[in-house]
């Protein structure tokens, strides 16, 4: 008869595996804003988010605070056409 796992093992378990799936990111995470088409809008999300970072309804404005936010981080922008073609790509690493 197989012998039951306690609770503690199975926790502990469970820890293991959050803490090898976590440890899994090859690349480090970066501060690239892009500025999107979003829902008859523009938004501005950072490089591997699903969420945005902010919403507007110009490309203008969006652009304008992407700007600010890669300023910040030394990263870049990277502006999108409404059919989410890349037009154009401004970096700030100094």
């Amino acid at each position: 008869m197989p012998r039951e796992k306690s609770w503690k093992q199975l926790i502990l378990e469970l820890i293991e595996a959050i803490f090898k799936s976590a440890g899994g990111r090859s690349t480090k995470r970066t501060w690239h804003q892009h500025v999107v088409p979003y829902e008859g809008d523009w938004a501005v999300r950072r490089e591997g988010n699903k969420r945005i970072t902010s919403k507007h309804r110009k490309q203008s404005t969006a652009i304008r605070k992407a700007k600010s936010l890669a300023r910040k981080y030394k990263a870049d922008v990277i502006i999108h056409r409404q059919d989410g073609t890349i037009r154009d790509r401004i970096s700030f690493d100094d």
